[in-house]
């Protein structure tokens, strides 16, 4: 799980379709659907369940074990910003930047 997986999840949500989210987030249908199914075989349960296309259409949906996954996932990166401030400010503050002109 990293952003991009993430990002991918949350736009599964909104569009209700890897189509429709893939294109969202500008690439292939192809490489957001080896995503989903790289997550859903890599936890012990799915992440995303989802129907084929059709006369009646497709779709796709996070599982309730999606959501938790998601909201743990952004949760821990939050943690993380908020305890890496101090060193995340001092590094930047000791960068030489070009001054505006």
């Amino acid at each position: 799980m990293g952003p991009g997986k993430a990002d991918l999840l949350e736009a599964i949500d909104r569009c209700g379709s890897i189509s429709a989210a893939a294109k969202k987030m500008g690439m292939s249908y192809r490489r957001a659907w080896e995503l989903v199914d790289v997550m859903n075989k890599c936890f012990k349960q799915p992440l995303v369940s989802s129907s084929p296309g059709g006369p009646h259409g497709g779709g796709a949906q996070l599982t309730e074990f999606g959501y938790l996954i998601l909201q743990t996932y952004r949760n821990l990166v939050a943690k993380a910003v908020i305890s890496t401030a101090a060193e995340f400010d001092l590094i930047t503050s000791n960068l030489n930047l070009p001054t505006p002109t």
